[in-house]
């Protein structure tokens, strides 16, 4: 046999001939639509270091949190807003010492790409020429309800509510903008940042915006616990974080 060929195979035969199994894990996690792009650069890269699989659930929180609560298995859940996975940990579903929050995010106001609306504040989507505003649910899903809450406390929101078109998730609610079914929405900035087809019309202030939060954890039913919790950890890394922030996630404590 060529040596070239003998050493590639060695390292193998000695684990075969020493009786060792090598189990790569398959992690499934839940997380928040807005998450889908990061998240799936941050798995590549995890997979390609560890071998272990991540298999993910993208929905809106509130969607996510009953598919747990009525069994469905996920390792980890990552969140769009503390309520969801407060609502998991009062039913004893999550391994409380695991959980913490990593990410935050704002909130803008889009229009198609090639929209001629103009929006200066937030009070112009109360305008005769908008008729259908996108918002993921704002009586269920984190996005719609951190954006109804905003249009509260601006003492805008009766006066627009007639014209929301309520929608699955964040991302529907930016795909019913790019395809012309509403003529603005109102998402994470993160997805509009990914949208080749809206633009950013306005962008509230992170001051005057609903503390955006995102928090993550390992459940309680986790098949893969182990393996759960070291890509938990991996998610909290600088390395993680560093991408996170690359498609415009505000990072807690992420190392300069």
């Amino acid at each position: 046999m060529h040596i070239t060929r003998l050493l590639k195979i060695a390292p193998v035969l000695a684990l075969v001939c020493a009786g060792v199994t090598v189990h790569a894990a398959t992690i499934t996690v839940f997380a928040a639509a807005s998450l889908t792009d990061a998240l799936g650069e941050i798995a590549r890269n995890y997979q390609g270091e560890t071998g272990n699989k991540i298999e993910f659930n993208f929905a809106g929180s509130s969607v996510l949190e009953r598919q747990i609560e009525e069994g469905a298995p996920a390792d980890i859940f990552f969140s769009a807003d503390e309520a969801r996975m407060d609502a998991l940990e009062e039913k004893g579903l999550v391994v409380g010492k695991t959980r913490r929050s990593r990410l935050s995010n704002s909130l803008v106001i889009v229009v198609a790409k090639d929209s001629l609306l103009s929006i200066q504040s937030p009070k112009d989507l109360a305008a005769d020429g908008i008729g259908h505003i996108a918002l993921a649910d704002p009586q269920t899903v984190p996005a719609g309800i951190y954006a109804r809450e905003y249009l509260g406390k601006i003492h805008l929101w009766e006066k627009i509510a007639p014209k929301v078109v309520p929608m699955a998730n964040v991302r529907a609610a930016l795909a019913a903008v790019e395809s012309g079914d509403a003529e603005a929405g109102i998402v994470y900035k993160t997805d509009a940042a990914i949208s080749k087809k809206t633009r950013v019309a306005y962008e509230v202030p992170r001051q005057d915006g609903p503390r955006i939060r995102y928090p993550m954890a390992v459940m309680k039913e986790a098949r893969e616990q182990k393996a759960a919790l070291a890509f938990l950890e991996y998610l909290d890394s600088d390395a993680a974080g560093r991408l996170f922030a690359r498609f415009g996630f505000i990072v807690d404590n992420l190392a300069p």
